[in-house]
């Protein structure tokens, strides 16, 4: 089973999204090294990050899992340094989460 680890609020139900293609989900509001270790990071096919404000958080996941995939699932301007290390960028205004979850399943 692929698993996803999801930082922010989940206003659009990525989560509920995610775990009907699969996925085993664990959700944290905070995207610390701690909290992100606590929810299973190291092991994450995904990180879906659902608030811009911690754009930080995308480099503490790749430092902990260099293979996860991450995903950024929110409105507004992504940092540059964080864009780098985005594999997508989506807009819950342009594509909702069962469309980006279906594609995730695809891939993984």
């Amino acid at each position: 089973m692929s698993s996803a680890v999801i930082v922010g609020p989940d206003e659009h139900d990525v989560a509920e999204a995610l775990e009907e293609e699969g996925f085993a989900v664990t959700t944290t509001a905070i995207g610390n090294r701690p909290a992100l270790e606590e929810a299973g990071i190291h092991e994450a096919e995904v990180y879906v990050l659902t608030d811009i404000d911690q754009a930080t958080s995308i480099t503490v996941a790749h430092d902990l899992n260099d293979a996860v995939r991450v995903v950024v699932f929110a409105d507004g301007t992504l940092p540059e340094f964080a864009t780098r290390q985005t594999d997508l960028l989506v807009d819950p205004a342009l594509l909702d989460a069962r469309a980006v979850a279906e594609e995730l399943a695809r891939e993984v």
